[in-house]
């Protein structure tokens, strides 16, 4: 019950942030299109960011100073992907669904399926209908359709409430987290650049302070998060991107309690029953007790052993949950979602990258996660998830292609406005059409995967 009580609240709060995530897009677009906006809307997102200390611009990197758009991309999603770092650790070493192989097997089977079909789809799309001439570049988008966008995935299938069974839930956001997994990894190796190894030094550093703390049984996240803060500078100036920072940053925060957490729970049980027992009236509830010395001490012995019953990891995942779901991801998906759709036709959605990220997503998500379970499940490696259906799970395979913020990310890695030997111009023309593949692409995979499931879900009542 613990791990599925883990796997719901991880639902609810990436439900309410698709909703805000589905707004900041609409405005994205609208601001992205509408003449009055247009430009403005463009031109602040590369507009210089600076932090000045002595002369020295920490947010500068070989020579080049980090735009708006770039620190969103850059450092947002290193807040966003700690998050993501924290929740693989809990569920990995606190007895999660990713805690062992028997439970792990058919959800991690299915993200590794739903990566490398996609991939496969997006390069056969650009071989067959793409210009020769750029193949190499346009290569650099495989990665964009591996995505699934566990926000807006898990939103949409909060949508069908109590219909869903419980397994399904659970295998989806398992799926999603694994997903992400092979995101980051995919990011640290794709998209590395010329290595620095004195600032690879500095992560070290870091990452050696952060075990200290934890041997020292530290718990204050408020040390491990400012330590955290020199580990993405010395990320983001090594080469490697400064988002593997917060993924590094969650492994080392503690997960476990110093003393277990029935030793607490008995400690604030013992200097509970020191306290006598009143029977409570109306007048008692207005009136204040002035309390002993030794009822302070009691009082502060259960704050102490309350605050630690609550291990640093989900101390800090818990902080970090209100500011993603309510302004990092809307502002990274009002940052990067605003398509503008002027000298556009439908041909930039039927070949080359906007046709290999729009099939990738569609065709490659639904057909590579339906292969590997169906693969694993008649190989009788694993079951269905409980309560699932072949056609219930077809609708989960298809919200699968709801690829949008991470893919959105993928993209702007992908197409970089300043790639040696390429021309700005190309790399926006590509970028563009990579942003609308993402958004049709996930578009049709909410729509298709949503009556799917309205089809193959128990009725209510």
């Amino acid at each position: 019950m613990k791990q599925n009580y883990s796997f719901m609240s991880t639902i609810r709060k990436y439900a309410e942030s698709g909703k805000l995530l589905i707004v900041a897009t609409i405005a994205a677009l609208i601001a992205a299109n509408l003449p009055s906006t247009r430009h403005l809307y463009s031109s602040f997102w590369q507009e210089p960011l600076q932090f000045v200390v002595a002369g020295f611009d920490l947010l500068a990197h070989n020579g080049k100073s980090l735009t708006i758009g770039g620190f969103i991309n850059d450092f947002f999603m290193a807040i966003f992907f700690l998050s993501v770092g924290l929740e693989l650790k809990r569920e990995i070493f606190c007895g999660g669904e990713l805690s062992s192989l028997r439970k792990a097997l058919l959800p991690v089977l299915a993200a590794i399926g739903g990566m490398i079909v996609p991939t496969i789809v997006f390069g056969i799309a650009c071989y067959l209908t793409g210009d020769a001439t750029y193949m190499e570049v346009m290569e650099r988008g495989m990665p964009i359709p591996m995505a699934t966008d566990i926000a807006f995935s898990l939103g949409v299938l909060a949508m069908f409430s109590k219909r869903v069974p419980t397994g399904l839930k659970v295998f989806l956001a398992t799926l999603a987290v694994a997903d992400d997994l092979g995101g980051i990894l995919v990011i640290a190796v794709n998209y590395t650049e010329h290595i620095s190894l004195p600032h690879l030094g500095g992560v070290l550093a870091c990452v050696l302070a952060c075990l200290y703390l934890s041997y020292r049984q530290v718990h204050s996240k408020f040390g491990y998060i400012a330590i955290g803060l020199f580990m993405w500078w010395f990320m983001f100036q090594s080469g490697i991107h400064s988002t593997i920072a917060g993924v590094v940053l969650a492994f080392c925060i503690p997960a476990r309690l110093s003393h277990g957490t029935k030793y607490y729970i008995e400690k604030i049980r013992v200097q509970i029953d020191k306290f006598p027992q009143y029977e409570v009236t109306a007048h008692d509830k207005r009136t204040p007790h002035m309390l002993t010395q030794t009822d302070i001490q009691d009082l502060r012995a259960i704050e102490s052993a309350s605050d630690h019953l609550i291990s640093t990891l989900q101390d800090t995942e818990d902080v970090l949950r209100n500011p993603i779901s309510i302004f990092i991801i809307p502002i990274f998906a009002f940052a990067n979602a605003g398509v503008c759709f002027e000298g556009m036709s439908i041909d930039n959605l039927i070949q080359g990258v906007g046709l290999g990220v729009f099939l990738g997503l569609v065709l490659g998500k639904f057909s590579g996660v339906m292969l590997a379970c169906w693969l694993s499940i008649k190989a009788r490696i694993v079951q269905l998830p409980d309560g699932a259906t072949w056609p219930s799970l077809a609708g989960i395979a298809m919200l699968c292609g709801i690829g949008f913020t991470v893919s959105m990310f993928m993209a702007e890695l992908s197409y970089p406005m300043d790639l040696d030997g390429q021309s700005p111009k190309l790399m926006s023309l590509f970028l563009n059409d990579a942003k609308l593949g993402i958004l049709c692409g996930t578009i049709t995979s909410a729509l298709l995967g949503s009556i799917i499931l309205h089809k193959t879900l128990p009725k209510k009542g």
